[in-house]
């Protein structure tokens, strides 16, 4: 289904609906529960500058609990559908992900490994070494499946699972050696945790995530001429390797940031990308932006219900994506095979 400029637009516009209004219903949920009305007045009339003292409690919920919260669940949504939109693009399977294939272990141990080092105080660094071990992730399982010249994926696929599980026993390793006072945060942070959002680290993260994610739509129309054939790609001037290499890395920034920020949160790059293209199909030009928006929307939800389930105890959002993607997970499996 060929996706034209109106047709992108018309159903990305629908999807920022729904997406907004995910986060209003994100923002108005929790244990102390805040009408719709209410929550647009208090952000109005912060906004104007002239809210009254009554209503302080009200904004300091809305403003500095939740909205970090759901402002940061939009991006890693985001960042994480997009990246498992490239992932199953550039290897023709639906079962790949970031979680699947190892970079989400990864990164988690590069995260883990700096701020053990005692990395974190430096804002930067902690994403460029998360950044690191998602590359270091990629050339692993890619050295591991390569025969000659060409990769499988099933054998691609089957590395990732692999390397996957090499990446967690080093995560088991780092948690050893971590102090009592560490260890309850990274646990919690490796399951999946969006609770200490904050305005400071979005602001460290947006440029990394926007531009990852900028740079992997600028190459939209040639992955779809890869979609239709690399060595027709080829004829037509695309550099394949070349291009391949690229939005690999750039998958793998955007996913390695959103680890390092919330920990592995699975089966959203799984999920989504597949989804939007049962609805909307493959072409990459319309799939991404679409998983983009309905990836967000997604992990809002998810985090929602992770906070309100069993209030006012939390659960990780990872916990809840894993529930949904699992199920998931199995039915592909059992379809490609079927298939």
């Amino acid at each position: 289904m060929i996706a034209t400029a109106k047709k992108v637009f018309l159903i990305c516009l629908a999807l920022s609906i729904l997406l907004l209004g995910s986060m209003l219903l994100a923002v108005c949920s929790g244990v102390a529960k805040i009408s719709l009305p209410m929550v647009l007045r208090v952000i109005r009339l912060t906004l104007e500058g002239r809210l009254p003292a009554a209503l302080g409690t009200q904004q300091a919920i809305i403003f500095s609990l939740r909205l970090p919260r759901v402002i940061l669940a939009v991006l890693v949504g985001a960042a994480l559908s997009m990246a498992g939109a490239v992932f199953q693009a550039l290897l023709r399977n639906p079962l790949a992900d970031p979680y699947i294939l190892g970079i989400s272990s990864g990164a988690a141990v590069g995260a883990i490994g700096a701020i053990l080092l005692g990395a974190g105080a430096i804002g930067w660094l902690t994403p460029l070494s998360s950044f690191l071990g998602a590359l270091l992730s990629i050339i692993l399982v890619f050295h591991t499946a390569r025969s000659g010249k060409r990769i499988h994926p099933n054998t691609l696929l089957l590395a990732g699972v692999i390397i996957n599980a090499f990446f967690a026993a080093l995560i088991m390793l780092l948690l050893s050696v971590a102090s009592s006072h560490d260890l309850q945060n990274i646990i919690s942070w490796l399951m999946g945790d969006l609770s200490m959002a904050d305005y400071s680290a979005i602001v460290i993260i947006l440029p990394y995530l926007l531009g990852g994610m900028l740079g992997i739509y600028f190459w939209a129309n040639r992955l779809n001429l890869i979609l239709l054939g690399e060595e027709e790609a080829v004829q037509l001037g695309v550099e394949v390797e070349r291009l391949k290499k690229t939005l690999f890395l750039l998958a793998s920034l955007v996913t390695a940031v959103a680890v390092c920020t919330c920990g592995i949160i699975g089966f959203v790059g799984l999920i989504v990308p597949h989804v939007a293209r049962l609805i909307w199909g493959n072409d990459q030009r319309l799939l991404l932006p679409a998983s983009c928006l309905l990836g967000a929307a997604f992990l809002v939800l998810a985090d929602t219900i992770a906070r309100t389930v069993i209030a006012p105890t939390e659960l990780p959002v990872g916990v809840i994506t894993a529930i949904c993607g699992t199920p998931f997970f199995i039915y592909l499996l059992r379809s490609r095979r079927v298939g």
